[in-house]
């Protein structure tokens, strides 16, 4: 195969959660018709494409990550033919675009669950899924002891006695992948979106596909039997050769939370996944040394295999960083515990925000935006309990507040809620301190946060730069050399430190002769 020009390498992808980009039709919910008339702000902000959150037709239980239909879009959002068209103007705009694809597990309104369902016990219809008699006399009891990632028991009865496996919420059964079937009707689905002209696909739970068949027990925290298992590496082959085989390199992007890097590097193999999400990189308490460890583990295990690393701060599943970074302590993120009860100082937390995007700008690879990232806006934390709508929060009795928080929809302009997120509402509140947020009022700002990223991204994409020579400042403080463009240094420490020699290309915040704690630069030399 010729060798390919690897656009994804360095590309800067934007995430859009289409439910809260902007809402086109008036009904409080983000669609495509919104995403459409917000295309030249994507633009503006120079990013390269678009990894679109799940946009198929949906019940909504787990904000659209519970599929009905892979070949379809939810009719919330639009319509297939309005998919073609936003593709084709994303596309005029020299934006690619991603979307998800979820398979893991589906929908318990898809059509072959319901026929599971109907089937009964032992039929071909259940071999898609993992279903299983329960332990005990009576089989009351679960097939095993495994854990809900959203809280519970990861299996749920049916009436005739069976149990089915979801790791996530009950309403999302989880396919069996060593069913062919299985394999050959996700085959089929990537055929389908590339044939409409979608660039790659974003791959939920990548790691968690295929299970140890013998559904053994397992100790608190072990997911080693529906995690990284060694027949995954088949599947991401397979996929691999399809994408190949379609013009304009179409990549694929895995999203798996693994413990081990060097373990997830090994996707990332070239006949598998071309790329793969820094996890322990968005994780990273505010530290410098933590910073430099994680960096250095990850440029070494992706150069092992000839993959570029994905740098990455926030998503639609963790708290916003900006929030993160607030904190006094306990700066970094954990699903076990996401420290909402925590005293938050924002104007520390934007500074340091601000910082951490000079930061993933600078390093080798390719990153990530959150959509509203680029605005500086935070985890909403005061959702009323009666509007939350994460499963996460049902299943845990309230015991985990969820992902609501980072979901609220974008504001635009306006002095007031909805902020231009469009005439009908939001399906979330929003601030009222978001008035100073919007993109309309950043983009009249040259200090705000969004002009720091279109700076951020316009120079990145015009600096000649080759791999990454790290410096030895001092303590609690990062610094490295991009060769031959500039020198990047972040510092952590609690006093300011004098500025390096050399021009100053960008700024976190403001500068003199000495660089204030929480604030970055890139300089090139005299």
């Amino acid at each position: 195969m010729t060798e390919k020009t690897g656009w994804w390498r360095s590309a800067a992808i934007y995430q859009v959660y289409i439910r809260s980009f902007a809402d086109g039709n008036a009904d409080g919910v983000g669609d495509l018709a919104g995403v459409r008339a917000r295309l030249d702000h994507l633009a503006d902000l120079g990013i390269d494409a678009i990894w679109f959150t799940p946009w198929y037709p949906s019940p909504m239980d787990d904000g659209g990550y519970d599929v009905a239909d892979f070949r379809d879009i939810e009719p919330l959002f639009g319509t297939l033919a309005e998919a073609e068209d936003l593709i084709a103007e994303a596309h005029a705009r020299g934006i690619r675009v991603i979307i998800d694809i979820v398979p893991n597990h589906c929908s318990d309104e898809h059509r072959w669950f319901q026929a599971a369902l109907d089937a009964g016990p032992g039929s071909p219809e259940r071999q898609r899924f993992w279903f299983r008699p329960g332990r005990g006399p009576d089989g009351s009891e679960p097939p095993n002891n495994w854990k809900s990632r959203f809280g519970g028991s990861a299996w749920t009865r049916v009436p005739d006695g069976e149990w089915y496996l979801h790791l996530y919420s009950s309403r999302q059964p989880d396919f069996n992948w060593d069913n062919p079937e299985i394999r050959t009707e996700f085959e089929d689905v990537l055929r389908f979106w590339f044939d409409r002209g979608v660039d790659g696909f974003r791959i939920d739970v990548a790691d968690g596909l295929v299970k140890d068949p013998r559904l053994p027990d397992v100790d608190d925290g072990d997911e080693s039997p529906f995690s990284d298992q060694e027949g995954l590496h088949e599947i991401y082959r397979s996929w691999r050769k399809i994408a190949d085989s379609y013009a304009g390199e179409r990549v694929l992007v895995g999203e798996m939370w693994l413990p081990d890097m060097s373990r997830a590097a090994r996707y990332l193999r070239r006949d598998e996944l071309h790329s793969a999400f820094n996890f322990d990189f968005l994780v990273c308490p505010w530290d410098a040394a933590r910073f430099r460890d994680v960096i250095t583990r990850t440029l070494q295990a992706h150069d092992e295999v000839g993959a570029p690393a994905a740098w990455v701060l926030s998503n639609h599943d963790v708290t916003r960083h900006v929030t993160r970074y607030s904190r006094p302590c306990d700066t970094g993120f954990s699903f076990a515990d996401r420290l909402h009860e925590l005293p938050v100082d924002r104007e520390l937390g934007t500074r340091r925000a601000r910082a951490a995007a000079l930061l993933t700008l600078a390093l080798p690879g390719g990153l990530y935006v959150y959509q509203g990232e680029e605005l500086g806006l935070w985890e909403v934390l005061d959702i009323p309990d009666e509007l939350r709508q994460d499963p996460v929060w049902a299943r845990t009795q309230g015991a985990d507040p969820g992902r609501d928080g980072c979901r609220v929809p974008i504001p635009w302009s306006g002095d007031a809620p909805p902020f231009g997120f469009g005439s009908g509402g939001t399906w979330l509140p929003q601030p009222a301190e978001w008035a100073d947020y919007t993109a309309e009022a950043e983009a009249a700002d040259p200090a705000s946060m969004l002009s720091l990223y279109r700076q951020g991204l316009r120079l990145r994409r015009g600096l000649p730069v080759d791999g990454l020579e790290w410096l030895s400042p001092a303590d609690g403080v990062l610094a490295f050399r991009r060769k031959p463009g500039f020198t990047f240094v972040l510092n952590f420490s609690t006093t300011p430190i004098p500025l390096p020699d050399g021009e100053i290309l960008l700024a976190s915040g403001p500068v003199t002769t000495e660089l204030p704690t929480d604030t970055a630069v890139w300089l090139r030399r005299s």
